[in-house]
């Protein structure tokens, strides 16, 4: 599935191809219409293309196709096909086949209203195609950039003492049209960009209200987004993401490939800025930010957040691309809190206990149980481990167990006593260590432990023999297993 962080290659002019002087295209009929744009070049003889045209090819033909004495009727069809399969528009070689462009095929192709280029004998249909490929990754390499400054400015702009109304500046003169914040009861908060005109405005507020959560229902029974077309502007609304109500509007003449990526950054941050805003939560991180460095401890602070008990979520993208700050904000907003620290290639997230953790597209999760702040570094252990037997074992999700366990009948002491005793011999190892408790919670599984470990199958076999050797055990035996996981999960 292609990644939505990422603009779809954008389609090029007609005219940019017309333009290339060393392929010597000439139009000879058809709309000059700069509008017209080809999405790839595909080479046919077939009398009828219909079947194998998925709309927006530039069609590539020598006219084998076509029969001795082909009159006005055959072109007619032919170009007909090409039409209704959503063709851009026709390339004819005029050779070694043809010398010349049928006159009929030139008469089709103004009639149906489909630009017909002549290809001379000198350039080869590859060498169009491969200016097609061209000149679509100059646009793309183009669009990333613009997509790639605009998520700069924005993110510059959320830093700004204003930072709400500096957002929707920018999106605003990134989109070249209109950008709205709507609040909770449908009210404008803020907008930026030149006024659409009274029709447009309702419109959009319309369209803020099919996405808005009304309270009353799930709260994935209204889409995320929403799209129309008002007075030849493209209209959208994006509910942000903090579950408060707050929508943004959005209206632009035209939508480029990476339009949408931009919008969809914008409203990660006003997601964040205004659940911050609109609940004060802000405020309470900064003073219990504050009351830690001044030497209060974390149960102290703990209340300021906003509950007594949370869970430790720790995330990896999946792939190989380590999260950028707005990936990882754009997780916390999706499992509903801003308490996001981005540690190498996992974030970690701290979510309040009362909120369910649910499955993220395009991120594994591993979560801790509950825990009181005394207990939060233990569950950031829970949380690290989870992730890792979740991406050995590809769950989406995958959470500690918080029930009773039968390391709860033996004494704490005793139990921490005996499991120092027993892992002595390799204590000293921390990958030995790593690699026991990883291979033993996966079952012995080689494959599945170096997927989790990132490390060589044949590393684990080696790591595991080593053990073996130094805990002078049998690990392909159950009571061992039993015992050595036992002293594990004390450390």
């Amino acid at each position: 599935m292609p990644d939505p962080a990422v603009p779809p290659t954008p389609p090029i002019p007609l005219d940019a191809l017309l333009a290339r002087a060393d392929l010597g295209l000439r139009r000879i009929a058809g709309p000059a219409d700069p509008a017209v744009v080809v999405h790839w070049a595909h080479t046919s003889e077939m009398a009828d293309p219909y079947p194998y045209l998925l709309g927006g090819e530039l069609l590539l033909s020598a006219g084998v196709h076509v029969p001795d004495g082909a009159g006005a009727g055959y072109f007619d069809a032919y170009v007909s096909r090409i039409v209704a399969a959503g063709g851009a528009a026709l390339g004819f070689g005029v050779a070694p086949v043809h010398d010349t462009v049928p006159g009929a095929l030139v008469e089709a192709c103004e009639m149906h209203g489909l630009p017909l280029l002549e290809v001379p004998p000198r350039t080869t249909f590859s060498a169009v195609a491969r200016a097609v490929w061209q000149l679509m990754a100059q646009a793309r390499t183009a669009e990333l950039r613009r997509v790639t400054e605009a998520q700069q400015s924005l993110a510059t702009a959320a830093a700004r003492p204003d930072p709400v109304p500096s957002v929707l500046q920018q999106l605003a003169r990134r989109l070249g049209g209109r950008a709205v914040l709507y609040g909770p009861e449908g009210t404008r908060i803020a907008a930026a960009g030149p006024d659409p005109g009274e029709e447009t405005r309702t419109a959009l507020a319309k369209l803020a209200e099919v996405v808005r959560p009304s309270g009353q229902e799930p709260s994935d029974a209204r889409p995320s987004s929403a799209s129309d077309t008002v007075a030849g502007l493209r209209l959208v609304a994006h509910a942000l993401g903090n579950g408060e109500g707050f929508v943004l509007g959005t209206a632009a003449p035209q939508r480029d490939a990476g339009d949408h990526t931009i919008a969809s950054v914008a409203a990660v941050l006003l997601s964040l800025l205004t659940g911050e805003r609109h609940s004060g939560s802000g405020a309470g991180r900064s003073s219990a930010l504050v009351r830690l460095l001044l030497g209060a401890a974390p149960a102290e602070v703990a209340p300021l957040l906003g509950g007594d008990r949370w869970r430790v979520v720790h995330g990896r993208p999946d792939g190989r691309a380590a999260p950028d700050p707005v990936a990882a904000s754009a997780l916390g907003a999706a499992l509903g809190s801003s308490l996001v620290d981005v540690a190498g290639e996992v974030v970690r997230v701290l979510v309040p206990d009362g909120r369910p953790v649910e499955r993220v597209p395009g991120w594994t999760l591993g979560v801790s149980a509950a825990a009181a702040p005394r207990d939060w570094p233990a569950a950031d252990t829970q949380a690290a481990r989870a992730l890792a037997r979740a991406r050995a074992t590809r769950t989406p999700v995958l959470r500690h167990g918080d029930r009773p366990a039968l390391a709860d009948l033996v004494p704490p002491h005793d139990a921490d006593a005996h499991a120092r005793a027993l892992l002595a011999p390799i204590e000293r190892s921390p990958a030995l260590v790593d690699t026991l408790r990883t291979w033993l919670s996966l079952h012995g599984s080689w494959d599945r432990t170096a997927v989790a470990l990132d490390v060589h199958r044949n590393t684990v076999r080696q790591r595991i023999a080593r053990c073996a050797s130094l805990l002078d055990a049998d690990l392909d035996d159950p009571d061992v297993r039993m015992e050595l996981w036992f002293a594990l999960r004390r450390t």
